[in-house]
């Protein structure tokens, strides 16, 4: 699957795919697993060949608030950390037991200088995945929680499976106590309606 998003849209010939793929490291994550710490400088670039991971961060309360899941075939990095030098404000978690792939930045810069193609194949990565993210949140300040959590499941249904109820409460942004009010509501039949003369 990396080979394959990393081929996406021809850009980077096959040789230098298999080039670039022998130097992401793989990894098996579990559930609660990091994968960036709170307050460490970004270094890395991740592929999710599986599962999935979340973003968050925490409120003046200390409550921490998921912001983004990063799917199955999709990239992340916080290029901000990195790019500044400064402890990013965000952690990486594993939600589920999958796989991912990484690779240095300073991996990936060595390639972009022998690759002139890697440059615009990271641009567009970057531009497809900060646009994903935007499709991604557009709906969560619209509508009530309800209507949000609907959405959601249309447009992400595997998602809403594999994801534990306090992070999907947390991302639409209501209480999991709600979340499950909303989930029994949903599941529960609606009841016949009785013939007028039975009112």
């Amino acid at each position: 699957m990396l080979k394959s998003a990393l081929s996406f849209g021809g850009i980077l010939s096959d040789e230098d795919v298999c080039t670039l793929v022998s130097d992401f490291k793989h990894k098996k994550v579990k559930a609660g697993d990091y994968l960036q710490e709170f307050h460490e400088i970004a270094t890395d670039i991740i592929f999710v060949d599986n599962g999935v991971l979340r973003l968050f961060g925490v409120d003046g309360n200390g409550n921490d608030i998921t912001k983004h899941f990063v799917r199955q075939n999709q990239f992340f990095a916080n290029l901000e950390s990195y790019y500044t030098k400064q402890p990013a404000t965000e952690a990486i978690q594993a939600v589920v037991t999958g796989d991912i792939y990484t690779i240095t930045f300073a991996a990936f810069e060595k390639h972009m200088q022998s690759m002139p193609s890697l440059y615009i194949q990271f641009k567009n990565i970057s531009e497809s995945t900060l646009l994903q993210k935007i499709k991604d949140n557009d709906f969560l300040n619209f509508g009530d929680a309800k209507t949000k959590y609907l959405e959601l499941v249309r447009r992400y249904p595997k998602l809403v499976q594999q994801v534990p109820q306090q992070y999907l409460a947390s991302y639409l942004k209501i209480t999991p106590q709600s979340l499950s009010r909303i989930r029994k509501e949903l599941a529960s039949p609606t009841p016949p309606e009785l013939p007028n003369n039975q009112i």
